[in-house]
């Protein structure tokens, strides 16, 4: 019998290296020692021995015939949180860049959801393990305003809410310009890379239906800020559409390609408005999160060089 067994995710693992994914899934193992476990035929895809370089492919079933440690579990830590609602059911708060949702493979603290198991315990046990509370979630570069349930009706009744695209939700990024048109609607299906799994893209075997409405707020010369309402939720979907459009953020240097080497302090891209209707009173709930301090600095500088000259 495998000491352990996954499915390999359109998400996470298609495109990947059968070695690089086996580390991701079990951190607890190095990659060389992997790779002597393939050797030795400890593991398998779909029932069959593999190389190391196997390109994986979703869906397939991996099996490892060996004795694994137990992950490490899932602490509450105290960190500070900036909460901009509360009751009951759901607890509304305002995410800064460079914190990740929820604990994963080889990062089992500093995220939000640990966060959430000390300010919040109620959230412990609602959904998933790892992702106790989370209903959506934004990029770890990505600051803003996030929901998170804290009850089971909040749970269920939320996630059908995002299910359904019934919450509304807008972005402020900064992109490259300028766009051709003030508004308009970027409507490409995305999915994992063909070759690269780590990357979200239109170039994919298995493309989901993904719809981003767009409107240039303001030109700042070689700049654009734009406000973003992305109709489905996919992974990287705001970041994709955009630099498939030849408009990445500024600063993203994932999909930013060559744009991407200018330096900006982070990813310039912000959850500002999210709306849901309360779980149990069906009360229409709007919050808002004001554009952060180093995100308000780039703007002024870019205003400051963009003004045409005085005359003198």
């Amino acid at each position: 019998m495998p000491k352990k067994e996954f499915r390999v995710r359109p998400d996470a693992g298609e495109g990947v290296r059968l070695d690089v994914h086996l580390v991701r899934m079990v951190p607890e193992i190095t990659r060389s020692q992997f790779q002597h476990f393939v050797d030795k035929r400890k593991v398998t895809v779909d029932g069959e021995f593999k190389k190391s370089s196997y390109k994986l492919r979703a869906g397939e079933r991996i099996e490892i015939d060996i004795e694994i440690p137990p992950p490490e579990p899932i602490r509450a830590e105290a960190i500070p949180l900036t909460v901009l609602f509360s009751d009951a059911h759901v607890i509304v708060v305002d995410k800064p860049s460079g914190m990740v949702v929820h604990p994963g493979i080889g990062n089992r603290s500093g995220t939000l959801v640990n966060a959430l198991m000390h300010h919040f315990p109620e959230v412990i046990g609602l959904g998933e393990e790892e992702r106790s509370g989370i209903v959506h979630r934004l990029d770890a570069d990505t600051s803003g305003v996030m929901v998170v349930a804290r009850s089971a009706l909040a749970y269920h009744e939320m996630k059908r809410q995002f299910k359904n695209r019934e919450v509304k939700k807008v972005y402020l990024a900064l992109v490259w310009g300028p766009m051709h048109k003030r508004e308009g609607t970027l409507d490409w299906p995305i999915g994992r890379h063909v070759t690269d799994g780590h990357l979200v893209s239109i170039k994919t075997r298995k493309p989901r239906v993904a719809i981003t409405d767009y409107r240039v707020q303001r030109h700042y010369g070689t700049f654009d800020l734009v406000e973003v309402h992305p109709q489905t939720g996919r992974t990287h979907q705001i970041r994709v559409h955009l630099a498939t459009a030849g408009h990445p953020v500024a600063g993203d240097r994932r999909y930013g390609g060559q744009k991407s080497k200018p330096k900006f302090p982070r990813l310039f891209l912000h959850a500002h408005i999210l709306g849901f209707r309360h779980p149990e009173t069906g009360e229409w709930l709007e919050f808002r999160s004001a554009l952060p301090a180093e995100l308000d600095q780039v703007l002024l500088k870019l205003d400051a060089t963009s003004r045409p000259p005085q005359a003198g």
